[in-house]
């Protein structure tokens, strides 16, 4: 199966359940029931973490480099989704193979709330950004659902500036022509890495986990990222104000807000600092001194 068909059966998945809220995924999808001492995403992010020195930094291939051909910018009604087409992976960083990277999305709160679905010590960041890898020697989605890693997510915390980022521009531009559900436009390829906290890519937390999507499948490595990147106040409000799930909801001024779900317990599972991660020691004393929407 190849990429594109891959990246639609993710999207057809996620625009089966946009009408309802996490807590009724279940419903529909019994694997997003949470029970005891199950390994659901996400997770808060705090001091009781297993520090482990083999945790260097991760090999993004291609990452540094503009992909050919085009990529599409997608309103699939529960966020906005940038498929990257082929030509990067991510490997080493004590992943357990080399994974192809598909695609990346948002998750972003409200003009008045911070909306990333990890937390870091109870706080929100503004938004958060997930960019999904699948394990190269699967053909398609359903085999790497059945494998415990079968996916690698990668997880950056967006925090707000007053100055626009100029890298996140090229996906803040396109915006207006994914307003509602459904709707696509292609975006010329450029150097993933722009998007990235480039200088930090040493510092980060891994920890099993799953989907935070239904199915919910448990079979993700997370691997998040300790330094968030940084996107202006302006452009963080072209997605908490003008992106819509339909055009009846544009119409009656409700914009696709608050697209996270709510944080799950660690239960047993061990959450493990990279060689070079502070242990949220600056973190947690960052996120009380810069202006954030609001703490949830």
């Amino acid at each position: 199966m190849s990429k594109m068909i891959l990246t639609a059966a993710i999207l057809m998945i996620a625009i089966a359940f946009s009408g309802s809220g996490p807590y009724a995924w279940g419903d529909s999808f019994p694997s997003c029931h949470p029970l005891l001492e199950e390994h659901h995403s996400p997770i808060n992010l705090d001091y009781h973490m297993t520090r482990n020195d083999s945790l260097e930094v991760l090999h993004l291939e291609g990452f540094d480099t503009a992909q050919t051909g085009q990529w599409t910018l997608k309103n699939n009604g529960h966020s906005v989704v940038l498929e990257v087409g082929s030509g990067m992976s991510v490997s080493g960083g004590g992943l357990p193979g080399v994974y192809h990277t598909i695609q990346l999305h948002f998750h972003w709160g409200s003009p008045s709330t911070n909306g990333s679905e990890h937390t870091v010590d109870r706080h929100r960041y503004p938004m958060e950004m997930h960019i999904i890898n699948m394990k190269a020697i699967h053909p398609n989605l359903s085999a790497a659902l059945d494998d415990p890693t079968g996916l690698a997510v990668l997880g950056f915390f967006i925090d707000l500036a007053y100055a626009e980022n100029s890298h996140f521009g090229h996906i803040a531009r396109k915006l207006s022509s994914v307003t509602y559900k459904g709707q696509a436009t292609s975006i010329k390829p450029f150097p993933l890495i722009s998007l990235l906290p480039e200088h930090n890519m040493s510092q980060y937390y891994r920890y099993h986990g799953s989907l935070t999507i239904p199915p919910c499948s448990q079979v993700v490595l997370w691997t998040i990222y300790e330094v968030p990147t940084y996107i202006s106040w302006t452009q963080f409000d072209q997605f908490a104000s003008g992106i819509f799930a339909t055009e009846e909801d544009a119409e009656d001024m409700n914009p696709l807000q608050n697209n996270f779900r709510h944080v799950h317990p660690t239960f047993s599972r061990i959450v493990y600092a990279s060689k070079d991660a502070k242990l949220l020691t600056d973190t947690a004393m960052f996120l009380f001194f810069v202006p954030t929407l609001g703490i949830d």
